[in-house]
């Protein structure tokens, strides 16, 4: 009787034992202890999106490198203006501006025809010389096919200027002070004004004869730049 009262006592005491050192096991394997989202996090420091125990992985976002894109810019005496194009939808036209500008072919040219709250004119190369009659009447030589899109002439567009022909565009430009909606799908829009639009202003506004022409020639120097998106 003693001997199984002790041994009634000996199993329970091991029974206690393994209870308590977590090592029962089901179908031969040992079972692992449960680890709660709260027993990882407490105690520990989260830095980033996930914690394992004291060890914190941390998670960094991956931010796509900007890609440079090339601008226009133009300097004047009033200051500079630069322009983002519209490459998608004016790409001929776009291509035609960058070749001109890289050429050199608008420096010292002007612009010979500002209108207030309308826009600026300019990109002629014959306002180079001092005779008045023949601003307006010159370009590169050739002519560029018509690519009118859905961008509506806004403050700040930046707009082919041409003849009664369609298909007239060659150098000279405008950018516009005002909307001026009534040109839509008319003329065609190859960018827009990203900085200077005070500069724009200035210009528009200077004392100018009966054909709009600045008293003051307004000269230009048009570059083609990189910059970040």
């Amino acid at each position: 009787m003693k001997n199984m009262k002790r041994w009634a006592i000996y199993t329970v005491c091991l029974l206690f034992v393994c209870a308590s050192i977590g090592c029962t096991k089901k179908g031969g394997q040992e079972e692992q202890p449960v680890v709660t989202e709260e027993a990882v996090t407490q105690g520990t420091e989260t830095v980033g999106t996930q914690t394992q125990g004291t060890d914190t992985i941390v998670s960094e976002e991956i931010i796509p490198e900007k890609k440079p894109e090339e601008v226009a810019v133009i300097d004047t005496k009033f200051g500079q203006i630069k322009i983002k194009f519209f490459e998608n939808d004016a790409p001929n036209h776009v291509q035609n501006f960058k070749n001109l500008a890289k050429q050199g072919f608008y420096n010292d040219t002007t612009f010979h025809r500002v209108i207030p709250g309308f826009m600026i004119q300019g990109g002629d190369p014959n306002t180079r010389d001092d005779d008045r009659l023949n601003d307006g009447l010159g370009g590169p030589g050739f002519n560029v096919r018509a690519e009118f899109n859905n961008r509506s002439h806004q403050r700040g567009i930046v707009s082919m200027a041409r003849s009664s022909d369609p298909h007239s565009a060659g150098s000279q430009f405008f950018i516009c002070v005002a909307p001026a909606t009534f040109l839509d799908r008319q003329y065609t829009v190859f960018g827009e004004v990203i900085s200077g639009m005070d500069v724009a202003d200035k210009i528009v506004n200077v004392p100018r004869d009966p054909q709009h022409n600045p008293l003051e020639k307004v000269a230009m120097t048009v570059t083609v730049a990189m910059i970040k998106k």
